[in-house]
C-alpha cells in the first residue's frame, strides 16, 4: 500500500536510510540519522508542499520516495528532485517502481513540470528504475563525492512530467 509518510514512520524510514549511509555510495551522508532527524526532513518536505510517500505492508515500511525543491530560485518552482530508498530485503520486487509511479502521478497532479534525480555511480539498479520512468541521463559529474576512501561520480537523470504545461504558457 502506498500512502503519505507520517511522523510515526520516521524510525523505520531512518533505519532504511541508515542502511545506505553505512553500506553504500547511494548517499553521500556518512553519519546515521535518528528518527527525530528524519522527522524533521519529512516536515521540511511537507512545508514545501511536496509529497513524501511510503510503501507499507501492515506496520512495516518497505521503502519511501519523496520530492524536494530542485533549487530555491523562483523560476525553478516547477522542477523537483526525486528520491527513492527501499528496505534492503525489498529490492527487486517492484516496490521502487510502485513508489515512483505514485510519486510521479502526485507531482503531475500538483503541476510540476520536470523531475530530476541524482545517482551516484555505478548503480545499475537505480539507473534502470529511473529509465523505466522515461528519465534520461543529462549530466555526469566526475569525482564529486568522496566516501569509503574513493572518489565517486554522480549522474543526473531528468524527465518532463508535463504537469506545468498550462501554467507556463
Amino acid at each position: 500500500m502506498i500512502r503519505d509518510g507520517r511522523a510515526a514512520d520516521s524510525g523505520q524510514i531512518a533505519a532504511i536510510y541508515n542502511h545506505y549511509i553505512d553500506n553504500s555510495i547511494a548517499t553521500f551522508e556518512e553519519n546515521a540519522l535518528d528518527p527525530a532527524d528524519m522527522e524533521g526532513r519529512m516536515a521540511e518536505v511537507a512545508e514545501a508542499g511536496l509529497p513524501w510517500l511510503v510503501a507499507a505492508r501492515g506496520d512495516s515500511i518497505e521503502g519511501y520516495a519523496y520530492a524536494s525543491r530542485w533549487n530555491g530560485r523562483c523560476a525553478y518552482r516547477f522542477s523537483v528532485e526525486t528520491t527513492v530508498y527501499l528496505a534492503p530485503d525489498c529490492t527487486g520486487r517492484g516496490v521502487g517502481a510502485t513508489l515512483y509511479e505514485a510519486l510521479f502521478d502526485e507531482l503531475r497532479e500538483r503541476g510540476f513540470h520536470v523531475a530530476i534525480a541524482g545517482i551516484s555511480l555505478p548503480n545499475p539498479a537505480s539507473i534502470a528504475l529511473h529509465e523505466k520512468f522515461g528519465m534520461e541521463k543529462v549530466a555526469h559529474f566526475s569525482e564529486v563525492g568522496y566516501k569509503y576512501g574513493g572518489w565517486i561520480d554522480v549522474g543526473y537523470w531528468q524527465v518532463t512530467l508535463d504537469g506545468a504545461r498550462e501554467v507556463a504558457r
